[in-house]
């Protein structure tokens, strides 16, 4: 399988112009808020509470995504992607217009509005954005693709963010600001005009602008949508719960946990992102081009683990005469402590969003995937609505610290994941194999492109080690449903992971005849489905390395249901921990580099035992 970078996308006109008019539009919302909450705590002369006035500004922005995100997924199932995205930045340019003639006048209720305005375009924008990233890339790109993006939004949130602080603090900030946002929503413009096309999943769509009924069947079609992702839905509002708390309180754990300036605020935020940018991207690389889920559990873990240590490192940070500024913080041991658990949050929190929004994207229906990203954005700015709830009880009410709140979000991370795991065994199956094959094995894959991307198929494959499963099904970009010996299945631990695969546990005919006969039954009723079906032809692990003679069994699957028949092989898997070499090598156990092999397509009629055996022993060569 070629493998390559992600930034390669950059080099194409299916990604760029797409990245561009993202990358443009998410700096240019932040430069426009960050400068509006800046001209109201230290540049306009009002009478009301400016306080007041900045949490108002944070109420405008997130509002149109309750109210208009229904309405946005309803345009991006109707319209062509293309077309509507162009529509959306050309309503920018005119937004920005009126909100540069509010800054030039220091006119605060047509900033407001202007605020407003924005949040109701990024609204729309939400969901065609994510749901026309499947049309234009590979499922092998998805991951890089939506790896790039999040990176791409983080960082231009913080260059909006700074770069709004260093217009402020010029006298003629007005006329910079006003300048800057209407040309940045025009570059945003002609970059989509370059976005290819992005025809309408659903163009006989009948509008319905009740943005109340709409918003609740929004969140029903998202909710009632495959446990995977409707859960994945869940997971990934509840990223933007704990992000909100962190982001939200930075500020003020700068000022008094550091005894910081703002140039510290800025480090942590930049630390921040810089994490989240650096995980999304290394998704790709962890993940082996596919939709791993298996990270997920692992960005989850990580996401605890560092929230605690951003805990236990915070307390007792020596104060000064005059506030640190972030050269200062630097400057400490505790400060680079605290640093590396920010960098660790962010790090995780990449490992743990990019797949969820690639599987939202990869398993939800066409005509409905917009309307699912709406629910998406819904519920995201729910939790976010949610987690200022929390944040103030916690801090006024049971009168907890800033660090002890960052604990308490961290345990609740356990809960809430703990729930999303039990809910969607997937999640959790695949983070084993993902840990097994990033662990014990090095594992090289050769030839997969031969499994077809849909239909049914039956692979078959040499028997070396009680692990050969979850090493084929982590290479395999579709589910797999394995046949195994029943007593293999039965084993502790590993039997959750092969319940939750949907494996097939099977016995020899004087065994149990009833085990047997119900396999072949399930196994006709997998490929009859369309799914890809796996079994160890030999019926047992190999006890000297070689591959053991073909059972019957595959040629009766084949008269009962023909599908095309992958022959497939483990090499270097033999001598490895969980295989029966009775001289297993200290290295080999540690480490196996092993390969996983697939030929050409077989077809039904030509695919007897003896033949299957003999394609699947030339695979395998001479190495066991």
């Amino acid at each position: 399988m070629t493998q390559h970078s992600q930034f390669a996308l950059l080099r194409t006109r299916r990604f760029l112009p797409f990245f561009l008019t993202q990358l443009l539009g998410a700096f240019n919302d932040n430069v426009y808020k960050q400068a509006l909450i800046l001209a109201i705590l230290f540049k306009l002369t009002i009478s009301a509470d400016r306080d007041l006035l900045v949490n108002l500004c944070a109420l405008l922005f997130i509002l149109p995504f309750f109210l208009f995100s229904a309405l946005g997924g309803q345009f991006g199932e109707k319209f062509d992607k293309d077309w509507l995205i162009r529509k959306i930045k050309f309503a920018e340019i005119i937004i920005m217009l009126i909100g540069a003639a509010g800054v030039l006048l220091g006119n605060l209720p047509l900033m407001l509005v202007t605020l407003f305005a924005m949040g109701t375009q990024s609204a729309l924008f939400g969901p065609v954005k994510y749901s026309i990233l499947p049309q234009h890339l590979e499922e092998t790109e998805l991951i890089g693709g939506n790896a790039l993006v999040e990176m791409g939004t983080f960082l231009a949130i913080l260059a909006g963010t700074i770069g709004a602080g260093v217009i402020m603090a010029s006298s003629a900030y007005a006329s910079i600001v006003a300048g800057s946002v209407v040309c940045v929503a025009v570059l945003g413009y002609l970059a989509s005009c370059k976005i290819p096309a992005g025809p309408a999943a659903l163009p006989g769509l009948v509008l319905d602008w009740n943005i109340f009924r709409q918003s609740w069947l929004t969140m029903k079609l998202g909710l009632g949508q495959t446990p995977a992702v409707s859960r994945s839905l869940v997971g990934n509002s509840w990223f933007w719960f704990l992000g909100a708390v962190y982001l939200t309180q930075i500020p003020a754990y700068s000022k008094e946990w550091l005894y910081g300036d703002e140039s510290v605020v800025t480090l942590i935020l930049t630390v921040f992102s810089l994490g989240i940018g650096l995980g999304s991207m290394l998704c790709e690389k962890m993940s082996g081009e596919k939709v791993e889920i298996g990270l997920v559990p692992f960005g989850s873990i990580g996401l605890t683990i560092f929230g605690m240590l951003l805990w236990w490192t915070s307390g007792g940070f020596p104060e000064a005469a005059q506030p640190h500024d972030w050269m200062a913080v630097l400057g400490y041991a505790q400060g680079w402590a605290i640093l590396g658990s920010i960098l660790g949050i962010g790090l995780f929190g990449g490992f743990y969003i990019v797949p969820l929004y690639a599987l939202i994207q990869s398993r939800s229906v066409e005509s409905e995937r917009a309307r699912v990203i709406a629910a998406n954005n819904i519920l995201n700015a729910l939790f976010m609505v949610v987690s200022a709830i929390v944040s103030i009880v916690f801090l006024t009410v049971a009168e907890l610290s800033i660090p002890q709140l960052f604990l308490v979000i961290s345990l609740m991370n356990i809960a809430v994941n703990a729930y999303i795991f039990k809910i969607v065994p997937e999640f959790t199956m695949r983070f084993m194999i993902w840990l097994l094959s990033h662990s014990m094995y090095r594992v090289e894959h050769k030839g997969l492109q031969s499994i077809p991307d849909e239909g049914a198929a039956l692979l078959v494959c040499n028997h070396v080690s009680f692990v050969d499963a979850l090493l084929v099904g982590g290479a395999i970009r579709r589910p797999v449903r394995f046949v195994m010996y029943y007593k293999i299945y039965n084993l502790p631990v590993l039997n959750f992971i092969f319940r939750t695969a949907g494996t097939v546990p099977i016995a020899g005919r004087n065994e149990d005849l009833l085990v047997y006969d119900a396999a072949f039954k399930k196994i006709a009723e997998y490929l009859r489905n369309g799914e890809v079906v796996c079994i160890f032809p030999e019926g047992k692990l190999t006890a000297d390395g070689e591959i053991n003679e073909f059972k019957a069994g595959v040629e009766r699957i084949l008269e009962q249901t023909p599908v095309p028949v992958i022959p497939m092989a483990l090499q270097g898997l033999w001598g490895s921990f969980f295989s029966r070499d009775p001289n297993k090598g200290l290295l080999k156990r540690l480490w196996s580099r092993i390969t996983l092999v697939a030929g050409n397509p077989v077809e039904p009629e030509h695919a007897n035992r003896q033949y299957l055996q003999t394609q699947v022993s030339e695979l395998r060569g001479v190495t066991r």
